[in-house]
């Protein structure tokens, strides 16, 4: 068992301490919000007044927070903790940020003899909750290693995707991939109901069929085709719209520096953003499904 300072504990953050704590750990932790934190002493961790304190003398500190900039303010500069953490520590950064944040945090620790690695997670707060993430991991090999025996404790699929920065680069792929099928999904489902198909027999014709996929199969968008998603519950309680467009904007930067062309990520982003412009941005993803809806 490990010491582990855990810093951003949010839909997903909060759940993962919480399964580093049923896993026996010695979890400490911070957040902004002391409701969060509150909710983590009653699971059974450590409360830290300050990060510096939450990572201080840790094993491994592991950090889930919005951007880039909140990463590199964390860890880098005069106030970061790079300048408190262990030389025998190591840093597992989950956030979902832009490949160049994520090698400049993990270039620098590494100059100062702390390992780092980014692993970006996907598998959304119910794989949060129930300990199913998968783990998109970039750094050295004796980091991943590392890395490896905690991050088994959060989820069930681990992978090294690289070196540093190569984590977030196949995360955003991922991400990508993922708004273009919830589109497509949508616009489908919707164009069977206009022309008088149920939904959920449609939806079996098709994951029967070659247009079977992940959004069809366990996150179906159209209200009531499936219990227990966010569909079903006016689309709340997932991966909200904010966060998509926030992944597709990384994605964009990243297909605009490697001259790589991505029509169809770059339409999903533009969706997105209208979904925002509708006041959409807190619900889930799949509230697309309501751009194509003709009862709205």
């Amino acid at each position: 068992m490990a010491n582990i300072g855990f810093i951003g504990l949010g839909n997903m953050g909060g759940p993962m301490a919480a399964n580093l704590v049923k896993a026996g750990h010695v979890v400490t932790v911070f957040d902004l919000s002391q409701q969060a934190m509150q909710t983590l002493a009653d699971a059974g961790a450590k409360v830290a007044s300050d990060v510096i304190e939450c990572a201080v003398n840790q094993d491994i500190t592991i950090s889930m927070l919005p951007a880039g900039k909140h990463v590199k303010g964390l860890y880098l500069g005069e106030k970061g903790l790079i300048n408190h953490l262990s030389k025998t520590s190591l840093v597992i950064d989950c956030s979902t940020i832009d490949a160049a944040s994520a090698k400049e945090v993990g270039s620098q620790l590494q100059k100062a003899g702390i390992q780092f690695v980014d692993a970006p997670v996907s598998g959304g707060v119910a794989g949060a909750t129930n300990g199913t993430l998968t783990f998109i991991v970039g750094g050295s090999d004796e980091s991943f290693s590392r890395a490896k025996t905690v991050l088994c404790d959060m989820g069930k699929n681990i992978f090294h995707a690289g070196e540093l920065g190569a984590g977030q680069v196949a995360k955003i792929c991922n991400n990508m991939l993922l708004s273009i099928l919830m589109a497509g999904t949508s616009e489908a489902l919707q164009m069977g109901i206009d022309n008088g198909l149920d939904p959920k027999v449609l939806s079996e014709i098709m994951l029967q069929s070659s247009g079977r996929n992940w959004t069809l199969e366990l996150y179906n968008p159209c209200p009531d085709v499936l219990p227990n998603v966010p569909s079903s519950r006016g689309y709340t309680g997932g991966f909200m719209v904010d966060l998509m467009a926030k992944d597709l904007g990384l994605a964009i930067e990243a297909a605009n520096q490697s001259n790589s062309a991505t029509p169809m990520g770059a339409l999903a982003k533009n969706l997105y953003n209208l979904m925002q412009n509708q006041g959409m941005g807190g619900e889930d993803f799949s509230a697309i499904f309501k751009l194509f809806s003709k009862q709205g």
